[in-house]
């Protein structure tokens, strides 16, 4: 066992603090990581406060990792020490099942998550990227180009994913017209995303102020959606629309701008239900309802090529490991743009 330093949570209400832990040893198939960067997701705060009822104690949060390889078992290929990697949400899953076979780990039902996870090799649990180190199989070790800067890729692992893989399947292109729901971690990305596919970018939100950031990061249109005629004048308009936002709200409104056959796509997750939708918005259309959950180890890494090709990282502030609870408080205040990123070098100053 390898003694590593990191940030953890010891229950549903404290601040994280300096936790040492011990990660696996190196196994045939598996590379060590220092961990450069890590991203701050807001589910990591879900996660920490127990909001989700499935948090387990001392958790070390974090699955939005850049780092460079220290060692590599001796069955690892096409990694090298001292390569610039990427680690995820997903760390293991069981390889066999279809989900797994079509490259869709995220949806395989004995997955390992990057932390608060059952780790299926140590017998213990998964510990997040908050920390100095991770030891992870090859398999979902991601390759990040040295073309972008590490710290603002890091958010690529999940909120990048997010966003990229519902614009993919729902083969969002050139001449679409896509709307993005919301403007922050997830909704940032999925305008940058859509704009670099070709599509007609429509950011709606509900705050005046980021209607000239939203244009910044590459939306033709904002509409303000508490503006009734505003959502009027886009009435069965839309080929597709990213939601992004995790409160609970009406879907009416959204659903109504969708062309025939159009899919509003569900990306964040509410504490309380969405209200029912009006039936009669789907039906009369044949509209669609759908969700979408990151995405697996193949399409991770045709995200991050996708990036690299054209310049596409999120929008981000650094932060040292001694300020992640304020960073929390900031969060739910919405108060950063759009992500925060912990610089691990920081550990050890902790």
């Amino acid at each position: 066992m390898q003694k590593t330093l990191g940030y953890a949570a010891h229950n549903n209400h404290s601040a994280l603090v300096p936790f040492s832990f011990d990660r696996r040893e190196l196994g045939a198939k598996d590379i060590q990581i220092e961990i450069l960067f890590c991203g701050v997701c807001h589910s990591d705060i879900h996660q920490a406060r127990n909001e989700w009822a499935s948090s387990k104690y001392p958790m070390v949060p974090g699955h939005e990792i850049i780092g460079k390889v220290t060692a590599i078992g001796n069955a690892v290929i096409g990694f090298t020490v001292g390569d610039r990697v990427g680690v995820g949400c997903l760390v293991d899953s069981c390889r066999i099942c279809s989900d797994c076979v079509d490259d869709l780990e995220q949806f395989c039902n004995t997955v390992t998550f990057a932390y608060n996870s059952a780790d299926k090799i140590s017998g213990g649990s998964t510990y997040g990227g908050y920390s100095a180190q991770i030891v992870v199989d090859h398999h979902f070790v991601l390759h990040v180009s040295d073309k972008l800067d590490p710290a603002a890729a890091a958010p690529l692992l999940c909120a990048g994913i997010t966003t990229y893989s519902p614009l993919k399947h729902w083969q969002v292109g050139s001449g679409d017209k896509v709307g993005i729901v919301g403007l922050g971690g997830l909704g940032h990305m999925g305008v940058k995303f859509a704009r670099a596919m070709g599509a007609q970018v429509v950011l709606f939100t509900t705050s005046a102020n980021k209607i000239a950031d939203a244009k910044r990061l590459g939306a033709h249109e904002v509409v303000i959606s508490s503006d009734m005629q505003a959502m009027q004048q886009h009435l069965s308009s839309f080929d597709f629309i990213l939601n992004t936002v995790a409160a609970s709200h009406n879907l009416d409104s959204f659903t109504a701008l969708l062309k025939r056959d159009g899919t509003l796509c569900l990306v964040g997750v509410p504490d309380h239900p969405h209200p029912s939708p009006a039936v009669g918005n789907l039906i009369y259309k044949r509209r669609q309802i759908a969700g979408s959950l990151i995405g697996g180890i193949k399409e991770t890494q045709e995200m991050l090529d996708f990036c690299a090709e054209h310049n596409i990282v999120s929008d981000i502030e650094i932060i040292p490991i001694q300020q992640i609870n304020q960073a929390y408080e900031r969060m739910l205040r919405s108060d950063v743009k759009y992500r925060f990123v912990i610089d691990l070098a920081s550990l050890n100053s902790a």
